[in-house]
């Protein structure tokens, strides 16, 4: 816009220069002809005035016009000279002009065009001293329209009145477009500032856009028709992917439960096997007169409980694991219910620190227990191989967050695995069922808290918890 407003006006401004300069040279055309035409009649009535007693010849030109020509010219305010017809000077009105070697003769291609045009009429533009003169040369005739001489009017062409009017106007023409160069830098930035506006909203909604989550559509008013045609295919695609997002919702979650069931049969025929086989032996040993009968249906009873046992804790697992935390929230210190967790394990070799005593988050106590004793019971079991365990938990406080970190030097995760450590199932152990991590996680994401590691192969892990402060 700004540039369109400066491109004409600088196309108006070269468009009236070249307009002022035509006008210019008009002007100077017209009045030369006029005042040919007005010297031209008035020495036509010298000529065939009562007063001229000479023949009105050519050789008789000098001697009628000796006094008068002096006369016209004052009148007219123009030079006159007078030629004859070889271009020979005859007088002028201009004293001393005979001296001039150089204008006593009129040139031979000027007697040419003169001859040669229907109205016996030549003008000559030239520079002189970086001033413009134009010079008309034409016939001066008698009565009977035969040429006498040749009448040559220098005219100085002074531009001065029309200069003045082209720089007022120029003037004029600058502060206009001036005044309209600032309307368009400033509607301009106004409509920029309405189109990068409605720009940005779309831009922070499609940048907010998640496949997880319900997203908003985009409402805005008063913008252009591009713009609602961007939002409305925005607002139909946030439709579909919200549709989509659901049939994956749904597909992910039949997948889950599909899985599940696969685990729970798998960790349920474990233990029903032998104890289909523990029955089936005693069934066909059974004989009520042996004097071990009750040491054997002690032995056998041992076998089903115990088998019973590992059902029971199977259960147990995958019901824990399902359970989402209770939202029973109170005001803990994070020290102290760590400490107390801790208090359950016997090894030596866990060591417990603290930089603050009281460090108050809004938690479930039991929940926050057993985050902290199954990330223990992990770096315990990481201490299998391990002559010197170490284990350390440590309580502080970072960015107004509650930090909980368990460091051991086990024997690490290794990069195959890191990618699956929290998912439900995963375990790199003979036994469990890998749903410990899973459920942490699920009880840390419950309190808007996070859960992070790092780990290298053979010289331990590094588990970090956090959980926002209380207010």
């Amino acid at each position: 816009m700004i540039l369109l407003v400066l491109l004409g006006s600088v196309l108006i401004s070269v468009v009236a220069i070249k307009q002022y300069k035509q006008q210019s040279e008009d002007y100077h055309n017209d009045r030369l002809y006029a005042k040919e035409h007005s010297i031209s009649t008035h020495l036509k009535r010298v000529l065939n005035g009562r007063n001229n007693t000479w023949e009105v010849k050519t050789e008789n030109i000098p001697i009628i016009f000796k006094e008068e020509i002096y006369n016209i010219a004052d009148i007219h305010k123009l030079q006159i000279n007078l030629y004859d017809l070889d271009g020979s000077l005859l007088i002028s009105s201009k004293a001393g002009f005979r001296n001039n070697v150089a204008d006593k003769c009129i040139k031979t291609e000027v007697l040419n065009a003169i001859s040669n045009t229907a109205v016996h009429r030549y003008v000559d533009k030239h520079k002189e001293n970086g001033e413009t003169f134009l010079s008309s040369y034409t016939y001066l005739t008698d009565q009977k329209s035969k040429a006498l001489a040749i009448l040559n009017l220098p005219y100085l062409e002074n531009d001065d009145f029309l200069t003045k009017e082209l720089e007022a106007f120029l003037t004029r023409m600058a502060y206009a477009f001036s005044f309209v160069l600032f309307m368009a830098i400033g509607l301009a930035f106004l409509l920029s500032k309405f189109i990068t506006k409605s720009l940005k909203t779309i831009s922070d909604k499609i940048n907010a856009t998640r496949l997880e989550r319900l997203n908003e559509k985009i409402v805005i008013d008063d913008t252009s028709e591009e713009i609602t045609t961007l939002v409305n295919s925005y607002n139909s695609m946030i439709d579909e992917l919200e549709e989509s997002a659901i049939q994956l919702a749904k597909s992910e979650r039949e997948q889950a439960w599909r899985e599940m069931a696969k685990q729970v049969a798998h960790e349920i025929k474990n233990p029903l096997t032998p104890m289909r086989l523990t029955v089936q032996d005693f069934q066909r040993k059974f004989n009520p007169e042996d004097d071990n009968i009750y040491l054997k249906v002690d032995e056998y009873t041992k076998t089903l409980i115990q088998q019973i046992d590992t059902m029971s804790s199977i259960a147990a697992a995958f019901s824990n694991f399902a359970k989402m935390p209770a939202q029973q929230n109170e005001n803990l210190n994070v020290v102290e219910i760590v400490k107390l967790a801790l208090d359950i394990f016997n090894e030596n070799y866990i060591v417990f620190a603290s930089d603050r005593d009281h460090i108050i988050a809004k938690l479930d106590r039991t929940q926050l227990i057993r985050v902290v004793t199954n990330l223990v019971k992990n770096a315990i079991q990481a201490m299998s191989e391990n002559n010197e365990p170490k284990i350390l938990v440590n309580v502080s406080e970072v960015n107004n967050n509650v930090e909980i970190s368990i460091s051991d030097n086990g024997v690490g995760i290794s990069e195959a695995s890191k990618d699956m450590v929290f998912e439900p199932k995963f375990t790199t152990k003979t036994s469990g069922m890998g749903l410990g991590l899973a459920m942490v996680k699920n009880i840390v994401e419950t309190y808007n808290g996070t859960i992070s590691f790092v780990s290298e192969k053979g010289k331990g892990t590094i588990f970090k918890v956090t959980f926002p402060k209380a207010n």
